[in-house]
């Protein structure tokens, strides 16, 4: 019985911590592709062979389909200087797309860019990823929306938190091998997160993927594109120079280039 007692201590002690058994990661770096330092990083996508970007400013925002291998916009389009880009995914030969502050999403034929529809939705824009069944939509705060992709319209939301602490300031999005990757704004790190409950299953660490001299002309790690027939998993970030297929590997071992 006292064994019983001392087991249901330890168990609350351990989620009365919140993040204490967390798991922590690096990564390595497989290999460094070149990226266009005047891009404003909002949204990355990996879709048949091309990376798709949505890049923000308003002034500056575009849709881009790049060249992996030499970073060269191959498709580009301008958005209105009325609108900041953000989060864009790739679903059904769609392009989804969405703006931070004028709740205002854009809907593009994949192959030529054109403009299908505008969409709206209540709040920030940030973030969007997909799983092929759903999108996944997130608005700066600790819930991430699931839409149905078809009448994108919203369906629930599902509440981010690492142990009993929410996970603010989710940003860019990716659906990684049945988790939703995020971006947390203004950090090197990203979250692994359960699509069924939120959980965060483990902490990413990117720090150090550029040089101090790289990081001074930089802005924050903002970027996250899977291919998920090759495995391959790239990162990059708001004007960086260059963009990093990675693996996700122990914490104790260190990055390299």
């Amino acid at each position: 019985m006292l064994m019983i007692v001392a087991a249901v201590i330890a168990a609350f002690c351990a989620l009365a911590q919140p993040g204490a058994r967390t798991p922590e990661y690096t990564v390595r770096v497989v290999h460094v592709y070149q990226h266009d330092p005047g891009a404003f990083t909002q949204g990355l996508e990996y879709h048949d062979g091309f990376l798709y970007e949505g890049t923000g400013l308003e002034g500056h925002s575009t849709l881009r389909k790049v060249e992996l291998e030499t970073g060269k916009v191959l498709q580009e389009i301008s958005l209105s200087s009325d609108y900041f880009g953000e989060g864009i995914t790739v679903l059904h030969n769609r392009i989804f797309e969405l703006t931070w502050l004028t709740q205002t999403g854009f809907v593009y034929d994949r192959a030529t860019f054109r403009l299908l529809r505008s969409f709206r939705y209540p709040g920030e824009g940030w973030g969007l990823a997909n799983d092929g069944r759903q999108i996944y939509m997130s608005d700066g705060t600790a819930q991430i929306r699931c839409w149905d992709p078809a009448t994108l319209r919203e369906t629930r939301r599902i509440d981010v938190h690492d142990g009993t602490s929410p996970v603010q300031r989710l940003n860019e999005l990716e659906f990684v091998r049945g988790e939703i990757y995020a971006n947390v704004w203004t950090t090197d790190r990203i979250a692994r997160i359960s699509p069924a409950d939120g959980r965060v299953l483990g902490w990413i660490d990117l720090s150090g993927l550029l040089s101090p001299a790289e990081r001074q002309r930089a802005d924050v790690l903002n970027g996250i594109a899977y291919d998920a027939a090759g495995g391959r998993l790239f990162v990059t970030g708001k004007l960086w120079p260059k963009l990093f297929q990675i693996e996700v590997a122990p914490a104790a071992e260190a990055v390299r280039r």
